[in-house]
């Protein structure tokens, strides 16, 4: 008899880990830290056999808290908190879900604001650039830690779609289950040039002093302000602006002024402030050039079929059909290269008005998708 669902529910109240490696670990740039610390979360019980653990990985301002919630911050809770816990899409009655806060960032993990033994100040631009590839490795030394020689399932939207696509070629015995969501095999030249913009605004910033302003007591604001807000409206659709602001005006006419008079730009400035207040300059310019350089099929003169082939993973690939960032196009790529390679590959694309942010979101068909997909999985 099929075991009754359970009904959704929070994973409750969560608490960050931190581990250390001292192993040294090689970047693809040709530099190396000689040892690191990875801070990550973990929800569910990981099995006698060890074979029901998922990885999630996170996108560009996303971090290792995925689910539940902190005790000091209640109303604080994970990026994927309507994905993740009992009863939902990724179930953790079932799974041992894994969240990582990837080398580089600015949750814990050690990154630009982490302390360069070499100096004894904070690495600020002295930190090496990364690659997915490096946070690949750096993840599989968690999952070493953590006596987890197989992945039941890797899973993650956006940049973390691209994580997870790596896993399957770095580390393909490793990985059973892939779920590369509104994502690409690389970026196109238009998303570069955003990045691009983005990296300028901060660059550019009086205070961001060459990438050390830690020691400056100072915070480059400005850059990071503005590169969150040509960010945000690439990450949504425009029928989801025009539907949630229009060319609503805040005082009902227009002022004649540069302050905020329309509803979007209030909103626009309201997420860029909160943003530069809780984000790393540093961490940012990193993390945009990461997702610059990735490019499997690089190596293989721009054939993703021959740099897919080494994969053997089943995989659910996953877009919504108003993103324009990572449209569905790209999508079609990495389902054209799995199939022509004979591998499993699920698609579904989900019609959801939100654009890019709608892998985000609690949409019914999307998931749906996902909760048949996990069903899927035997541990």
């Amino acid at each position: 008899m099929a075991k009754p669902q359970s009904p959704c529910r929070s994973v409750g109240l969560v608490a960050p880990q931190t581990v250390r490696f001292e192993e040294a670990l090689p970047f693809r740039s040709g530099a190396r830290l000689d040892g690191f610390e990875l801070v990550f979360e973990t929800y569910g019980t990981l099995n006698a056999a060890r074979s029901n653990a998922v990885l999630v990985c996170h996108a560009l301002s996303g971090s290792h808290h995925v689910a539940g919630r902190y005790a000091e911050e209640e109303k604080d809770t994970g990026w994927w908190n309507n994905l993740v816990g009992p009863g939902k899409p990724l179930d953790t009655d079932k799974f041992f879900v894994i969240g990582v806060n990837n080398l580089g960032g600015c949750h814990g993990s050690t990154g630009p604001r982490s302390i360069n033994p070499a100096t004894g100040h904070p690495w600020g631009s002295d930190f090496p650039f990364i690659t997915v590839e490096d946070w690949v490795d750096a993840q599989a030394r968690l999952a070493d830690k953590l006596g987890i020689e197989r992945f039941a399932a890797i899973i993650g939207g956006s940049l973390g779609g691209m994580q997870a696509l790596s896993w399957t070629l770095q580390y393909p015995q490793r990985v059973r289950y892939a779920a590369v969501i509104a994502s690409a095999p690389k970026l196109s030249a238009q998303n570069i040039a955003f990045n691009e913009i983005a990296r300028q605004a901060i660059l550019t910033d009086p205070d961001f002093h060459d990438g050390h302003f830690y020691e400056h007591g100072t915070l480059p604001k400005r850059g990071l302000r503005l590169a969150r807000m040509v960010g945000h409206i690439t990450y949504l659709s425009d029928d989801a602006i025009g539907e949630k602001f229009g060319r609503s005006l805040r005082h009902g006419k227009t002022m004649y002024n540069y302050d905020a008079e329309f509803e979007i730009e209030s909103y626009l400035r309201h997420q860029g402030d909160r943003f530069s207040q809780q984000f790393d300059a540093n961490t940012y310019l990193l993390t945009t050039k990461a997702l610059d350089y990735y490019d499997p099929a690089f190596e293989y003169n721009g054939d993703l079929t021959a740099a897919l082939a080494a994969a053997q993973a089943r995989f659910l690939v996953v877009a919504f059909t108003t993103d324009w960032r990572f449209s569905p196009d790209r999508s079609h790529e990495i389902v054209y290269a799995l199939a022509h390679n004979g591998r499993d590959v699920t698609y579904a694309e989900i019609d959801c008005v939100a654009g890019h942010d709608s892998f985000l979101l609690d949409d019914p068909q999307y998931h749906a998708v996902l909760a048949a997909w996990f069903g899927r999985i035997e541990v």
